[in-house]
């Protein structure tokens, strides 16, 4: 009988072959070997073990938890660097949550977070993510843009100390959703201590051109997060908006691989969806399309060699 195991991985150079573009940019096939391509575990909705299952078992290299894992699986920090290792698998950034700019939040905000960014280290992990939050109650003014770049260098500064930087993540519905709120928070803060996590798609949503900012922060530029996006309409007729596997919205994903390439970009994009968009699908195979597009249409090398192979 074939293993859970074994199916994701057919599933990952077969299912779903027939939907995809064909190899379009193979000219430069692995031209982008220098970028590592990991997976975010959100999808699975905090089954965090099965998550880190399959995407090992899918042959992504690195892998993003939020901070639900803390009070889970993660609860001994040496215990869960131990399963990534055995899946061979990066930790590369942990979801911390979100930053507030009320003044009544900020120093035990502030504590949660250097806390968390103490346990990734413990973990293994690379990089601590913050969004920020939108003042609750009120419509955002240009002070709050400011708090929160100096509130972000302040955490910044503290997780400086431990080896672990922060990966600001402008997001839809957060202080930093349109290119001029998200201008206003990184101009005010230290970029010693603060580093942009470049959602594209959150980016596209919020108003902005992905591959322009890839070029426009490039010496900003920390991570990426590769997503993609659709329009849709709500029930009652407005506009709205779906995240789907690669290759399936409008994001310029192949824009965005060229300007990475153009900038001379060197590390981590996650691929990240935030639920399933197809009723009966599973999150593995969601992963499994994602991967076959970055493969037969962008050309890159998602399983990187691994000992023992």
């Amino acid at each position: 009988m074939t293993s859970r195991r074994e199916f994701v991985k057919q599933l990952s150079g077969a299912a779903f072959a027939g939907t995809l573009p064909m190899p379009a940019l193979l000219a430069s096939a692995r031209s982008e070997s220098s970028i590592r391509i990991g997976y975010a575990a959100i999808t699975w909705n905090e089954n965090d073990l099965l998550a880190i299952d399959d995407i090992s078992a899918l042959g992504y290299a690195g892998i993003q938890l939020r901070a639900n894992i803390l009070t889970s699986i993660g609860k001994d920090p040496a215990e869960l660097r131990k399963v990534l290792a055995d899946h061979r698998l990066t930790f590369v950034a942990l979801s911390s949550g979100n930053v507030s700019v009320a003044p009544d939040e900020e120093s035990r905000m502030i504590d949660d977070h250097v806390a968390h960014a103490r346990w990734l280290k413990d973990a293994g992990g690379m990089y601590l993510q913050l969004i920020g939050e939108r003042p609750r109650g009120r419509a955002a003014e240009p002070a709050d843009y400011a708090r929160l770049g100096h509130l972000l260098t302040e955490i910044g500064r503290r997780t400086a100390d431990l080896g672990i930087p922060v990966a600001y993540h402008p997001h839809v519905g957060s202080l930093g959703e349109k290119p001029d709120e998200i201008a206003r928070v990184l101009a005010a803060a230290d970029p010693r201590h603060v580093r942009l996590l470049l959602d594209v798609a959150h980016w596209q949503q919020g108003g902005g051109d992905p591959v322009a900012a890839i070029h426009e922060y490039r010496d900003r530029l920390s991570m990426l997060h590769i997503k993609d996006v659709r329009p849709t309409r709500r029930a009652d007729g407005s506009a709205g908006y779906q995240f789907v596997e690669l290759g399936r919205g409008t994001v310029d994903l192949r824009g965005v691989f060229r300007a990475l390439r153009e900038t001379g970009f060197t590390g981590w994009a996650v691929v990240e969806l935030d639920s399933v968009p197809e009723p009966g699908r599973t999150p593995a195979q969601s992963a499994a399309v994602s991967k076959r597009y970055l493969e037969d249409v962008i050309g890159l090398e998602v399983s990187p060699p691994r000992p023992g192979r």
